[in-house]
């Protein structure tokens, strides 16, 4: 079992920047996969950003150029940086880590970009 944790969440204005953090419990973090989704109230929730198996950052469309994926498996955490934000960005954000047919979700941190 793999507990993930999101934090840095909250509200920003139109433009703005946060950096959202997801830290795991296992000490072999290494070896998961980690991607980024967001959820809209009442919608399904949606994949943001992720690793392709070589390594390299992937990007939903919406956030291509405005959204930075990265990992620190030091550290046990993966970072969302999310810059330019737009109103339309507002969600619950959530870390999911995968290893073969498991998956492990966190509880979500909501970010609100509202002037």
């Amino acid at each position: 079992q793999v507990q993930l944790v999101e934090s840095g969440g909250g509200l920003v204005q139109p433009g703005g920047s946060l950096r959202l953090s997801c830290v795991a419990s296992t000490s072999r973090f290494r070896i998961y996969n980690i991607d980024w989704y967001h959820q809209v109230s009442g919608k399904q929730r949606e994949w943001v950003a992720g690793f392709s198996s070589d390594g390299h950052p992937n990007y939903a469309d919406s956030v291509k150029g405005r959204f930075g994926i990265s990992r620190d498996d030091a550290k046990n955490t993966v970072y969302l940086q999310m810059n330019s934000l737009k109103p339309e960005d507002t969600a619950v954000y959530y870390c999911k880590a995968t290893l073969g047919i498991h998956n492990y979700w966190g509880q979500g941190t909501q970010v609100t970009v509202s002037s």
